[in-house]
C-alpha cells in the first residue's frame, strides 16, 4: 500500500529528541520514516509531525490525536505512555485502554495506524528496574490486544539491541541519532517497504564517557526538578511540523 500522506503523534520519541541537527532542531525516527515513504513513492509523499517532548498520554490521545486526525492522513503513527509508567502512580491497565482505544479512534477515520513502542532505556539509567517491571507490563498489555483492524504494530520495546547503550544519546533517556534510524528501520520493514543503502545518511553512535556526578547534575537532577515542580520540558512548545508538508527528497549521488 502506498502511504502519501504521514502524520506522526507522541512524545519526545516521536518528536526526536536525541537526534539533534547541526541547526538546533531534531530529527527523528519519524522524520526518517517520512523520507522512507518518499523514496519507496512514485507519487509525492507529504508529513506532519506533532509530537511534543514531555507529554503525557492524555494529552496526546486527546487534543494531539484529534488535530492528527483532523489532517485526513493516509497513515497515522501512534506512542505515548513513556512519561506516564515514570510518574509515582500510574494505571497501566487504565493506559493500555487509553492507547487501544485511541488506535480504533484513528483507523475509524479512514487511515491506517503505525502503533510503535517505545525502546527500552532501563539498563542505563536510575530506577531501571523498576520502570523496567512497569514497561514490561505496559507491553504486555498492548501485546494481549492484537491484532487490532488497520494496524501495523512495531514492537521496539521487545528489541533487544536497541537497548544497548550505543543507541542512546548522552541523557541515556532518549535515543541518539543511531537509534532514531534503527527505529526507522524497523518501522518501514514492517511496512513491507525496502530501501536503498544509505538511505538515513548513516549515523554513528554517541560517546558517554562523563562522570556520575556530571552525569546527575546534567540530567538527572533537572528530570527530578521539573516532575517537582510540575513543570514538562515541552511546556509552550509547539509542534515542529504543524501541518502536512512535501517531503523533499535529496538528490541521487
Amino acid at each position: 500500500m502506498e502511504y502519501r500522506s504521514y502524520v506522526a503523534v507522541g512524545d519526545s520519541f516521536t518528536e526526536g529528541v536525541g537526534d539533534e541537527t547541526p541547526e538546533g532542531g531534531v530529527r527523528g525516527w519519524a522524520d526518517l520514516v517520512a523520507l522512507g515513504l518518499a523514496l519507496a513513492s512514485p507519487e509525492p509523499v507529504t508529513y506532519a509531525n506533532l509530537a511534543i517532548r514531555g507529554r503525557l498520554l492524555a494529552p496526546i490521545v486527546g487534543p494531539q490525536l484529534d488535530a492528527g486526525i483532523a489532517l485526513k492522513p493516509r497513515l497515522l503513527s501512534l506512542n505515548g505512555g513513556g512519561n506516564d509508567i515514570m510518574r509515582p502512580r500510574v494505571s497501566i491497565s487504565a493506559i493500555t485502554d487509553q492507547l487501544v482505544d485511541a488506535v480504533d479512534r484513528a483507523t475509524s477515520s479512514g487511515c491506517h495506524v503505525l502503533l510503535v513502542s517505545g525502546a527500552n532505556p532501563t539498563r542505563h539509567i536510575p530506577l531501571g528496574s523498576f520502570i523496567k517491571a512497569r514497561g514490561d507490563e505496559f507491553a504486555r498489555g498492548i501485546r494481549s490486544r492484537l491484532p487490532l483492524a488497520n494496524t501495523t504494530f512495531v514492537d521496539n520495546w521487545a528489541d533487544d539491541e536497541l537497548a544497548e547503550l550505543r543507541y542512546w544519546s548522552r541523557d541515556k533517556l532518549h535515543l541518539g541519532p543511531l537509534g532514531h534510524e534503527r527505529v526507522a528501520g524497523n518501522v518501514l520493514a514492517a511496512l513491507g517497504i525496502e530501501l536503498p543503502d544509505g538511505w538515513s545518511g548513516g549515523a554513528s553512535a554517541l560517546q558517554h564517557e562523563q562522570r556520575t556526578s556530571e552525569y546527575w547534575r546534567e540530567y538527572v537532577l533537572p528530570w527530578i526538578g521539573r516532575r517537582l515542580t510540575g513543570r514538562s520540558s515541552g511546556d509552550n512548545r509547539a509542534a515542529k511540523i504543524a501541518t502536512l508538508q512535501p517531503v523533499e527528497v535529496p538528490p541521487a549521488p
